[in-house]
């Protein structure tokens, strides 16, 4: 067998925030994870839509973003938008 060949195999502290909200038509279950990696973005996962994202503030502001990377509708994502730029 052949010895496994790794891109990266890092350990890096973390800190997770996990949160819950209910919005007009959804419930949100988050976890929200910072690292020294990913230019300061933010690792966001949606625990309910087993779904995940990469967000900084420029990608909150990139039309239908969220819409697309957490399967929700315009209304949905602006409430979850609304909540990311008070904690990203």
């Amino acid at each position: 067998m052949s010895e496994r060949f790794y891109l990266y195999n890092d350990l890096v502290d973390t800190k997770t925030r996990f949160v819950s909200f209910m919005g007009e038509n959804n419930r949100f279950d988050l976890a929200i994870v910072q690292s020294d990696r990913h230019y300061g973005k933010q690792i966001v996962l949606d625990m309910q839509g087993s779904r995940y994202a990469i967000i900084g503030p420029d990608d909150l502001k990139e039309e239908g973003y969220l819409e697309y990377a957490f399967q929700l509708s315009e209304e949905d994502a602006e409430e979850l938008r609304q909540f990311l730029y008070e904690v990203i």
